[in-house]
């Protein structure tokens, strides 16, 4: 067994931490610390109190109400810890978790929906029940719901730790800020990525490797971007986008009832109605960036997938 001379170990040691200290890495005072684990522990009651039949470790020891308001207390807990990291107020804390606490009941009747839109989305699902326990795009989707609303109470930080706990899960990047319809899937998911200022309407449909994100960022005098600017695309009704489509920017509008074939790259507005895709001839695509437009196909000819 190999040891350590732990009396010049320790001296080393030392000596390297001293170094690392003297790099400032705290602009926050080191506020934040144990954010993470405190947000998923909270996540994951949220989940439970939401689906008791489905998550938690608990089975038969509870009725469904007193399993849901075991849960609740544990969620109120954990989210009281960590907005005590952010604010504060004590009052201000209380405050925000019994807003979110409140906010559950209709976070759940939108998730409802989009547990439907996977079931009817998708022929291989075999129950709601499968949709819930074993979609990864599900847990990014009920995650994103109550980011979101973190979000919209304008509470920092916490909503992007939620969404990056299910980005590091399932492969699925939804940005807290994105604005989401209900009747909302993501059939297979993994890859996806769906930026801040997005809008996407009811009934919307997205394939894997799918990108709604931004074309360009204007800079400050700093160099740094722009904040607080509308940079990714809206997305209407009863829009289907194919795997490995990429739209971008903030003044492209996807109009009701399109349709986005597989590895398009769009950065223009469509039509309502429109079937755009990427015409290719074996396995050679056609060079450039024309379009040709036949009734209501659009076919978008592009070098190759791209990436962001």
């Amino acid at each position: 067994m190999t040891t350590h001379n732990r009396g010049a170990g320790a001296a080393h040691l030392e000596e390297i931490a001293y170094s690392m200290t003297e790099i400032d890495t705290r602009p926050n005072d080191g506020r934040f610390l144990g954010m993470e684990e405190i947000v998923a522990e909270a996540l994951e009651h949220l989940m439970t109190s939401m689906f008791p039949y489905h998550f938690g470790k608990s089975r038969g020891r509870f009725v469904e109400t007193e399993k849901r308001t075991w849960e609740l207390m544990r969620a109120y807990d954990a989210l009281s810890q960590a907005f005590n990291l952010i604010y504060e107020n004590p009052e201000q804390v209380v405050d925000k978790v019994e807003e979110l606490i409140d906010a559950l009941p209709g976070i759940l009747e939108i998730l409802k929906t989009d547990i439907q839109a996977g079931y009817e989305g998708d022929p291989a699902a075999k129950s709601p029940d499968e949709i819930i326990i074993t979609y990864p795009s599900f847990r990014a989707i009920a995650t994103f719901r109550l980011a979101h609303k973190l979000y919209e109470m304008n509470v920092p930080m916490i909503p992007r730790v939620m969404t990056e706990l299910a980005h590091q899960a399932t492969g699925i990047d939804i940005h807290p800020g994105a604005t989401i319809g209900e009747y909302f899937f993501i059939d297979h998911g993994t890859g996806v990525v769906i930026g801040e200022t997005t809008t996407i309407g009811h009934h919307v449909k997205l394939y894997q490797h799918v990108t709604l994100g931004a074309k360009s960022f204007d800079l400050a005098e700093d160099g740094t971007p722009v904040k607080g600017v509308k940079r990714h695309p809206d997305i209407g009704d009863r829009v289907v986008i194919y795997s490995g489509a990429t739209i971008l920017g903030g003044d492209t509008r996807i109009g009701d009832d399109c349709v986005i074939g597989g590895n398009v790259w769009l950065t223009h507005s469509l039509e309502a109605g429109k079937t755009i895709t990427n015409k290719s001839s074996g396995q050679q695509l056609w060079q450039g960036r024309r379009e040709v437009e036949s009734g209501d196909i659009a076919m978008d000819e592009n070098t190759s997938p791209l990436f962001i």
